[in-house]
């Protein structure tokens, strides 16, 4: 995020940026990513009577310095420290990946914060992300070895399926990419493999029953090799309630490269809570 606020909890200094005005809606992003990822998402909720929250999570972007740990809790009452900070009652709360975690994890602890949960290409289980399948080793090897332009190009093989992939100025396409998730593709900073080790030993999903009474949507992308379509499925039934969509010819990164997609069902699911 290239401009907003910040908010001193004492052991972290958070980064956030509210945009548009109507009802509230919080946005929480993965693993080795800021808040300013959800800008297409941003631009199109601030434009349809919704007020947009996105923050840095502790320890990357501009939430420096934090002295705190680097815990799927901790991020979690960070989260519900800015709804406080801004006098929110509640918030529909989005969350991507790890940042789905953390939703499942604020709607744990402060229920009656939360209208709804949308839940991304996300699991209830940490360890699912950092299992270590043959694919996703392979791939995280190839993240951090060879020239950077290698280690870029599989990055976002990790974000799009191959067949969405251009032929051609894919250097241009991971700047843009590292523009939005705030570092360059080639990089791999010491708090990406801190917040993955608080993703593998956070597991909620004996408690996901406590979630009846909260309207949720469960959104997978069909060929995510991260968060695999079953996670997302798995998770959708343990949450008393919850809808289950997977989106056709999509993977891990549909936020940012099928924007409309997930505007228009985000949109949808919102404007249906907001009617009950």
């Amino acid at each position: 995020m290239d401009n907003g606020e910040f908010l001193d909890r004492g052991d972290v200094r958070l980064h956030y940026r509210l945009s548009g005005r109507g009802v509230p809606v919080l946005l929480i992003q993965g693993v080795g990513v800021v808040g300013g990822a959800w800008q297409p998402q941003i631009d199109y909720l601030a434009s349809s009577n919704y007020a947009t929250l996105v923050f840095d999570n502790r320890g990357i972007g501009r939430s420096l310095p934090c002295r705190g740990p680097i815990t799927i809790e901790a991020m979690a009452e960070d989260t519900k420290s800015l709804m406080d900070h801004l006098k929110w009652d509640s918030a529909h709360i989005v969350g991507h990946s790890m940042g789905g975690v953390i939703a499942q994890q604020l709607a744990l602890s402060h229920p009656t914060r939360v209208r709804s949960l949308s839940l991304l290409c996300t699991f209830a289980r940490g360890k699912e992300a950092a299992r270590p399948m043959p694919w996703v080793l392979w791939m995280s090897l190839r993240t951090r070895i060879g020239s950077r332009p290698m280690r870029r190009r599989a990055f976002l093989e990790m974000l799009i399926p191959k067949d969405d992939l251009p032929a051609e100025d894919q250097d241009a396409l991971a700047s843009e990419i590292g523009g939005l998730i705030g570092r360059d593709l080639a990089t791999n900073p010491p708090i990406l493999f801190k917040q993955l080790r608080a993703m593998a030993r956070h597991d909620c999903f004996s408690r996901l029953r406590e979630l009846a009474g909260i309207p949720t949507v469960v959104l997978s992308a069909e060929h995510d090799r991260i968060a695999l379509p079953r996670f997302g499925r798995s998770l959708a039934d343990a949450v008393p309630g919850a809808q289950f969509e997977q989106i056709p010819a999509a993977s891990h990164g549909v936020i940012i490269y099928k924007p409309d997609t997930i505007n228009q069902r985000l949109r949808a699911f919102l404007d249906s809570v907001e009617q009950l």
